[in-house]
């Protein structure tokens, strides 16, 4: 009988697995650390990341479980899971091993060096071992995520980011209805305490559909979805993500440019013909530094920034930074600001005014300012996605390095393009709104988005109400409700006060 060809497939395979048997050379900081990470529930593609990944950090990482090894790294594994496939093995003793949650690689990683294998990151003892049901999976978890506290503590960050690339691929095709399946789907998986492992572990969790379910179990069982991948491999979504990067670039425009054939920005940038915005001008000048990450002390030397020159002009003026940063996000895209005088209640000139302060003081790269088209009489919006309509100002600000907070743990890397630059160009986007909006004005600018869509949807079909940026109206008694702060409107709506940082749905 002939012998079957070798495969495209198979090649492939071959060449993962030469990778993870014949390493690149590290230096080996740690050596009383000799790791092996499991494959099972992984994936092959992942190990080897994380396998190059720890050996770049200085750990000793072997492809095969062998003598020399002192701890055993898994992911959605149990330690039941672990002592079974070690019996299988054949290597005698397991309790000479270490076995660790992928927790703890994780936070290795970050710090840079080996951290206590203690508490959570340890995989417990066979007569701990928990076959039950997590407690939270047998009781109700809402619908809705404004009865949900989210923090950034997120447990099933493999399955969340999942569904966000397939969110994001739905969105790009304008999909709005799966798209939405998918984002609720996330936002109820990162309220959970406790990491999936199986699937009776999702048992009464809403939102969660058959098909949801099903990428849940080929990640758990495969360790990656079949599905993601070939969204990640799909020239359109990548394509898209590279246009949308682009500050002012939407979904059109990128149907566009994608339709003339375009499929990397330097194609885009080449074509002299395209007829760009002021914004995507900016959007392209500025690329470099708009897609990198805005970190937490960046966002608060904007603040000072932002403070100083608003209250130059209004003293006595509230200057609150919300969005991402107000949850307590260490890192985020853009910076938002709310602004508001109690004083006078608002002035409509203190942007044109801030920003011709700016322009003087050689801070301001771009600006689009937006006037106020709100009127107090007016009902609160039916959609849960509409806009307000306070006056505002989107714009890009040059922030100096040298403004950035000192007890930063290292500066910010020099462009090779611009060597001398000791700049960054930041997005902000500043909201002035009357004082008495600006309670609701707050809770509508901190986010997150899911949070925003649940409280409007709750309001609208549990409690009869209309809730937006501008206010909150009682369809039943046929009155606006005033509200002094974020508690005054849980209030009205009967729900418990969620903190801003277990909003990050």
């Amino acid at each position: 009988m002939d012998k079957p060809s070798t495969t495209i497939s198979d090649l492939k395979k071959k060449r993962r697995m030469n990778a993870l048997i014949s390493p690149t050379l590290h230096e080996i900081k740690f050596n009383e650390f000799v790791l092996f990470i499991l494959e099972k529930k992984m994936g092959t593609t992942r190990r080897a990341f994380l396998m190059e990944l720890a050996r770049r950090k200085g750990f000793r990482v072997e492809s095969e479980l062998s003598d020399s090894v002192t701890h055993i790294v898994a992911e959605n594994n149990s330690c039941s899971d672990v002592l079974e496939w070690l019996a299988g093995q054949n290597v005698g003793d397991s309790s000479r091993f270490e076995l660790l949650d992928i927790s703890w690689l994780t936070e290795c990683m970050k710090v840079g060096k080996p951290v206590e294998a203690i508490g959570k990151h340890q995989l417990v003892t066979p007569s701990d071992c928990i076959t039950e049901t997590p407690p939270l999976a047998t009781k109700e978890v809402s619908q809705y995520a404004c009865k949900r506290r989210t923090t950034l503590n997120n447990c099933n960050q493999k399955f969340t980011d999942a569904f966000e690339i397939l969110a994001k691929n739905f969105e790009f095709r304008e999909n709005e209805g799966i798209c939405l399946a998918f984002m609720r789907a996330i936002s109820v998986l990162k309220c959970l305490p406790f990491t999936i492992v199986r699937m009776r572990d999702i048992e009464g969790v809403p939102w969660l559909g058959e098909q949801v379910k099903s990428i849940i179990e080929e990640i758990i069982e495969d360790g990656e979805s079949s599905r993601v991948k070939a969204v990640l491999n799909d020239e359109r979504y990548k394509s898209f993500l590279l246009f949308t990067s682009i500050f002012g670039v939407g979904l059109k425009t990128s149907e566009k440019w994608y339709r003339q054939g375009f499929r990397t920005l330097d194609e885009v940038k080449a074509d002299k013909s395209l007829k760009l915005t002021k914004m995507q001008k900016a959007g392209f000048l500025y690329h470099e530094d708009l897609v990198s990450c805005v970190a937490k002390e960046e966002a608060d030397a904007v603040y000072l920034i932002v403070k100083e020159a608003v209250r130059a002009f209004l003293p006595e003026a509230l200057v609150t930074l919300t969005g991402g940063f107000r949850r307590g996000k260490k890192i985020g895209h853009d910076v938002d600001f709310l602004i508001s005088d109690p004083e006078s209640g608002e002035d409509e000139q203190l942007l044109p005014n801030v920003i011709k302060l700016w322009e003087k003081q050689e801070l301001l790269l771009y600006y689009d300012l937006v006037e106020s088209t709100f009127e107090k009489t007016k009902l609160p919006s039916r959609k849960v996605d509409a806009m307000d309509h306070f006056q505002k100002c989107f714009l890009i600000l040059k922030l100096h390095h040298q403004k950035v907070d000192s007890n930063r743990s290292k500066p910010p890397p020099e462009s090779k393009t611009h060597e001398a630059k000791n700049w960054k160009a930041i997005r902000v986007d500043l909201v002035m709104c009357p004082i008495q909006q600006y309670a609701y004005a707050l809770l509508g600018w901190t986010g997150s988005r899911q949070f925003e869509r649940d409280l409007r949807r709750y309001a609208t079909h549990e409690k009869k109400m209309m809730l937006d940026n501008h206010a909150l109206y009682d369809k039943t008694k046929k009155i606006f409700l005033k509200a002094e702060s974020e508690e005054d409107i849980f209030t009205h709506l009967g729900l418990d006060y969620i903190e801003p940082w277990e909003r990050n749905a």
